[in-house]
């Protein structure tokens, strides 16, 4: 989940580099926090910008306009993190500052048919490949693939050891995810490539990313062993999500005890695919009815 949190007001427009222009999406919300953050890089007539926010925003459209006109410049690739609306949604108003030619790319969903009803059924979306480049004067990024936040989610980086995370790593708080035991491998992955800076889809410029990354990783390893003691603690017996909430999140008040459930769901999926935690009985029931159990030896 998303928590807001008090943070440095983000501008509408920021120049972060020499290359790098940070086009805020004006769509701020619980989710969103101040808005998603667009990234348009290069330094000459033709540009890559990354994400393009929510759909019919037209704040967002005349600043970003604004930018291109001053920098005399143009948009010849878009690449979407993902697909959700909050990042896929601008991209008929972009298509409209950016002719005659504008591709728009985006890794291929393996969860769902690979639809973004935000995106006119006529534009074209190129399919991303992992360790696929693109460069333009004064730019130039690689595409990594970090599935967890959902399937199709890329983060990109550049030669100067910077990282575009998307939703993987936010600017503050932590972020939702559809599937743990990916999110955590992806957790790693960036980890490994040890970035100098990190430019985040939502929130404020992240200056000390590797403390970050590790905080991530150390706050979901802290909660899975948690719930692998309270499994431990009651064996033999099996349980549901909401048995775990009761005890593993009694401090939290009971009104959230839903979206504890919904959290620890996803720990025990991922428990089920680390060999630790099995299921017990019906599987096609409702998630909530599911009962789990420490796997027999």
């Amino acid at each position: 989940m998303i928590i807001e949190t008090m943070a440095q007001k983000i501008p509408n427009i920021s120049r972060l580099s020499a290359s790098i222009i940070r086009v805020l999406g004006c769509n701020p919300g619980p989710m969103t926090l101040q808005g998603t953050n667009t990234y348009l890089l290069g330094t000459g007539k033709k540009r890559i910008l990354i994400d393009t926010g929510d759909e019919a925003v037209p704040e967002y459209v005349k600043n970003l306009k604004s930018v291109l006109d001053e920098e005399k410049a143009t948009i010849s690739t878009v690449i979407l993190t993902h697909w959700h609306h909050d990042h896929v949604g601008g991209v008929k108003d972009v298509l409209k500052l950016s002719r005659p030619v504008c591709d728009i790319w985006k890794f291929p969903r393996t969860d769902a048919v690979d639809i973004c009803p935000e995106i006119p059924e006529d534009v074209k979306v190129h399919k991303l490949t992992n360790g696929q480049e693109f460069s333009v004067e004064g730019a130039s990024v690689k595409i990594v693939h970090t599935p967890g936040h959902t399937t199709d989610h890329v983060i990109l980086t550049n030669q100067e050891g910077a990282v575009f995370s998307g939703d993987c790593i936010l600017g503050e708080g932590t972020a939702v995810f559809e599937d743990l035991y990916d999110y955590m491998k992806s957790l790693d992955h960036i980890l490994k490539i040890k970035p100098s800076i990190i430019y985040p889809g939502h929130g404020n410029i992240i200056e000390d990313p590797i403390d970050r990354i590790e905080y991530y990783i150390n706050h979901r390893n802290q909660r899975e062993a948690q719930i692998i003691k309270f499994f431990q603690d009651g064996a033999p017996n099996d349980y549901t999500t909401m048995d775990v909430v009761k005890t593993v999140y009694k401090e939290t008040p009971e009104k959230l005890w839903p979206a504890a459930a919904y959290n620890v769901g996803h720990h025990v999926q991922k428990l089920k695919k680390d060999n630790i935690l099995e299921i017990v009985g019906a599987e096609d029931v409702d998630d909530t009815e599911i009962r789990w159990r420490i796997k027999s030896k």
